[in-house]
């Protein structure tokens, strides 16, 4: 059986293997020896295996987050398998045995999406992205829906028109996640970060290039780098042992490096913006502080300065007129030389 034409995700009918030449018999055997796999009924993949197989097997297509995983656009939860199934969908399987009836002990690792589609899909594998992204922005949370179209439009799997009709088929309330998006974040964990910079009201840039320093993720009211960390980018001493020279060639320009963990910004979103506020308070404090003692030592110098000069300047005029006062009156020369002695 010629198989190239096909991918692993591909979903194929009987109808389909016929035309392709492909006789009963020959299905038969190419089952048997395992060159396809027989998902459910009229319901065949080539090689099998994964998300797709399992969504085709309960009688749906692979739909909303899991169809973007596969993309490789972020998302925060994909353990999950999202199927999509038509409002006449019946007879659902087991999603890993065809010849089981769906039950509840196999919906904890299933979600269901009966919404129709927007777009007739492609093929009988998945949705098409369209209608993959319009689902995800319903199902996630609101900060993991951002990141997620942050990273469609990062990777450009879509353009801003695109995204902004994926989300004019949306309800007026899901608006604001198209107004919070990015592409510039090259992670779902910098949307996180993005977010919470945005809520604790500072400045902030993103992407910036820093002369000795390099591209750092955030460059927060000037002076604080912030550095996305994650296991995928950042495992390994030699990737360690280069941020940290990143980190010192920054604290010799005078600026502070923070470097909060994926896991902490995905799920702990409260404590690193409890630590960005801890940080900034502290900075503040001391510029504070600084401007407090510049103040003070000029005042200080100004006070002493006038009293030093009161001081000689009485000294000085009490010795004048000590010295004046055994003198006599200047003569007309004296006075036009010395207009003030007269």
């Amino acid at each position: 059986m010629d198989t190239s034409p096909h991918t692993a995700s591909q979903v194929l009918r009987r109808v389909d293997l016929h035309a392709l030449g492909m006789r009963a018999h020959e299905i038969r055997r190419a089952v048997a020896a395992g060159e396809l796999v027989r998902v459910r009924r009229d319901r065949y993949m080539v090689g099998g295996g994964g998300p797709v197989e399992r969504a085709v097997r309960v009688g749906g297509r692979l739909a909303c987050v899991s169809v973007l995983a596969l993309a490789g656009v972020f998302v925060l939860d994909p353990r999950r398998v999202h199927v999509h199934l038509a409002r006449s969908a019946s007879r659902l399987r087991s999603p890993h045995d065809a010849a089981r009836s769906l039950a509840s002990a196999d919906r904890a690792g299933l979600c269901l999406h009966w919404s129709p589609l927007r777009e007739p899909p492609e093929g009988l594998a998945a949705v098409g992205l369209h209608d993959a992204l319009r689902q995800a922005v319903r199902c996630q949370e609101p900060r993991a829906a951002v990141a997620t179209v942050d990273s469609v439009l990062h990777a450009g799997l879509m353009t801003w028109d695109e995204v902004r009709d994926v989300f004019s088929g949306l309800p007026r309330r899901y608006r604001t996640i198209l107004r919070l998006a990015d592409p510039t974040a090259e992670a779902g964990s910098e949307t996180f970060m993005r977010l919470i910079l945005r809520q604790l009201g500072l400045r902030y840039e993103t992407q910036v290039v820093i002369s000795g320093v390099g591209r750092v993720d955030f460059l927060v009211e000037g002076w604080l780098i912030i550095e996305c960390d994650s296991k995928a980018h950042h495992e390994g001493w030699e990737k360690q042992r280069r941020d940290r020279k990143r980190d010192l060639a920054a604290a010799q320009l005078g600026l502070v490096t923070f470097r909060p963990l994926a896991e902490d910004l995905f799920f702990a979103g409260g404590d690193v913006a409890a630590a960005v506020r801890g940080i900034v308070a502290a900075h503040r404090r001391c510029r504070w502080r600084r401007s407090v003692g510049q103040s003070v030592s000029r005042s200080v110098g100004q006070s002493v300065s006038r009293s030093v000069g009161q001081s000689v300047s009485r000294s000085v005029g009490q010795g004048r007129a000590r010295h004046n006062s055994g003198r006599t009156a200047p003569s007309r020369l004296q006075a036009v030389v010395w207009p003030g002695s007269a």
